[in-house]
Parts: C-alpha cells; sequence; structure tokens
C-alpha cells in the first residue's frame, strides 16, 4: 500500500504532462494567430491588386 501512495504522489509532482499540453496549446495559438494575419494581410493584396488592374485597364483603353 506504500508503494502505491508513494507512485501517486509522484505522479500528482510530475509536470512532464502538463508542459506538453502548454506547448501545445502555445503551438496553437500561434498557429491560429498566423493564420489570421496571412487572410488578412492576403485579403488586403488582393484588393490591391484589383486597383492596379482596374488602373491598367482605364490607362489601356
Amino acid at each position: 500500500m506504500q508503494a502505491l501512495t508513494t507512485m501517486f504522489q509522484q505522479f500528482l509532482r510530475d509536470e512532464d504532462g502538463v508542459t506538453a499540453i502548454e506547448y501545445g496549446l502555445i503551438a496553437a495559438l500561434i498557429a491560429i494567430v498566423i493564420i489570421v494575419s496571412v487572410q488578412t494581410v492576403g485579403t488586403q493584396l488582393n484588393s490591391v491588386f484589383s486597383k492596379i488592374g482596374s488602373y491598367l485597364t482605364s490607362a489601356n483603353t
């Protein structure tokens, strides 16, 4: 019974799993920020290229 209690106490003190979960959450948060940033920049770039295209079309005619 003493060995079981000791193993349970060691399990409660072990923080390796918690650290892995924290790193996973940080990586997920960074991925979300990157995805949102790329989508925003992509939308803005699309707008810029559309304006350039319309200017070129109007200048060509």
